[in-house]
């Protein structure tokens, strides 16, 4: 079992940053990728942004250029800058690991989730 552990959500006004992290627990060492979703009210969890343990980032389009996704092996944490954000980028953030090949912006792709962090970004 993995266990993981978001932070560092929060509320924060247009064009503001925030950075969120992830902390990975339990038996981590099969894990291949990391990955960070969205579910905003009444719509489906989104993925954000994934990276491989060996480092290969993939983002989704709608954050190209805003958010950067970076990893500490050593740490076994995993974090989202978040820079440059926009009310609809509102929504709570999940931390989820342990994905399918091909799958990696995928909900379905994972095997673990985190409880989420709410992040509020106000006009």
């Amino acid at each position: 079992q993995v266990q993981l552990v978001e932070s560092g959500g929060g509320s924060v006004q247009a064009g503001g940053s925030l950075r969120l992290s992830c902390a990975a627990s339990g038996y981590i060492y099969s894990m291949n990728c990391m990955g960070w979703f969205r579910q905003a009210p009444g719509k489906e969890r989104e993925g954000v942004a994934a990276i491989y343990t060996g480092g290969s980032r993939l983002y989704a389009e709608f954050v190209q250029g805003r958010f950067t996704i970076s990893q500490d092996n050593a740490k076994n944490t995993v974090s989202l800058q978040m820079n440059s954000l926009k009310p609809e980028d509102t929504a709570v953030y999940y931390c989820a690991a342990d994905c399918r090949a091909g799958w990696v912006l995928e909900p379905a792709g994972y095997n673990y989730w985190g409880q989420g962090t709410q992040v509020t970004v106000s006009s």
